[in-house]
């Protein structure tokens, strides 16, 4: 039976917000439906909100959450921040100049199973994020780098040689249709962590060689860190230098993109907020499965709805004017050097 607008907001909060911002934005924003997942007899569709121009020769933005359904605050991230562009683009003549030469896409719920059941995989105990086929180079950590053994276990990757999630799919059809094919496109995929920090994990998890397009990532750290010199709250860094991953599909798209489109430039990025600044505040969310990746004071959920923000914003603004900040010839060989020094020094 088809699932009504009334059915799909019961079962997700999530989904009459988008539905609140969706009316509000009017002809501003166009959804498609990527795929749907059946769980617990309801259809839940796995949804992108696409802005600005159609043109594939203009670069691009991807704003994604909710990969990991225990982490919610992820989702609301995304959400923040769609609702904040729909607003200023209601009476902000440059705004909507700049929405002119862009192309944005908004993907706040990828596992919105997950969401639903409060867990970290999809309803059938797949990690999207260990889904991918791509293995790691180098020796991963037992069970967190990715394990075969049982979905009943946690970063399960699913069966060998199986294809890949719905989930894992829809993502992937996402990126190659709106990001890979570009000049120039930027991902940021919103994530909480159980860390003591804001980190921002850039490719690889599989190995910790650097990849090819550091100097840029360098630079974008560079531009942000000048621009926002009171804004320390990221750590930037290769995901590998912590530990590395079979099945990442970050890595896995950005490898296809190389593939696909080697004379343009895809950034692939991952914000993990760092949850243990919440639970060591509110010791009382350890007792919670979510409580250790949301905030649950209504005061600290405002801050970090708040927070990310002013980085999400930068992003924009740097894949707009990605033409004046990107590097060739030695000036690129140059800042490449500098950034092997700067995050690979310890693997020397």
């Amino acid at each position: 039976m088809p699932q009504t607008a009334n059915n799909l907001h019961n079962a997700l909060p999530e989904y009459a917000e988008i539905a609140q911002l969706l009316d509000r934005a009017g002809d501003l924003i166009k959804v498609h439906t990527i795929a749907t997942v059946d769980v617990n007899g309801q259809s839940l569709p796995i949804q992108i909100y696409s802005m600005g121009s159609d043109d594939p020769d203009v670069p691009a933005f991807g704003l994604f959450g909710g990969v990991h359904g225990v982490e919610r605050i992820g989702t609301e991230v995304v959400l923040a921040y769609m609702r904040s562009l729909v607003e200023g683009l209601l009476w902000s003549p440059a705004l909507q100049e700049q929405l002119k030469k862009l192309h944005i896409i908004f993907m706040p719920m990828v596992n919105p199973g997950g969401i639903l059941k409060k867990s970290r995989c999809n309803p059938n105990g797949v990690d999207i994020m260990r889904n991918a086929p791509i293995d790691a180079k180098e020796k991963v950590p037992f069970m967190i780098g990715g394990q075969r053994l049982s979905a009943a276990l946690p970063w399960y990757r699913g069966k060998i040689d199986s294809q890949m999630e719905a989930e894992t799919l829809a993502l992937c059809e996402v990126v190659n249709h709106h990001l890979a094919d570009r000049p120039f496109s930027l991902a940021l995929d919103c994530h909480s962590g159980y860390g003591r920090i804001d980190r921002i994990w850039f490719p690889y998890a599989r190995t910790k060689k650097p990849f090819k397009h550091l100097a840029e990532i360098y630079t974008l750290k560079s531009l942000f860190d000048r621009a926002y010199p009171h804004h320390t709250y990221y750590e930037i860094e290769p995901q590998a230098l912590h530990y590395t991953t079979h099945g990442d599909v970050w890595d896995y798209l950005y490898k296809q993109s190389i593939k696909k489109n080697n004379d343009g430039i895809f950034l692939p990025l991952t914000l993990e907020m760092g949850s243990w600044q919440w639970v060591k505040k509110n010791p009382k969310q350890l007792f919670r499965f979510p409580g250790l990746f949301n905030p649950v004071q209504p005061h600290r959920h405002q801050r970090i709805l708040r927070r990310h923000l002013v980085l999400i914003e930068f992003l924009l603004r740097a894949v707009h004017g990605f033409q004046n900040w990107t590097l060739t010839g030695d000036e690129r060989k140059d800042i490449t050097k500098e950034a092997k020094k700067f995050w690979y020094k310890r693997n020397d």
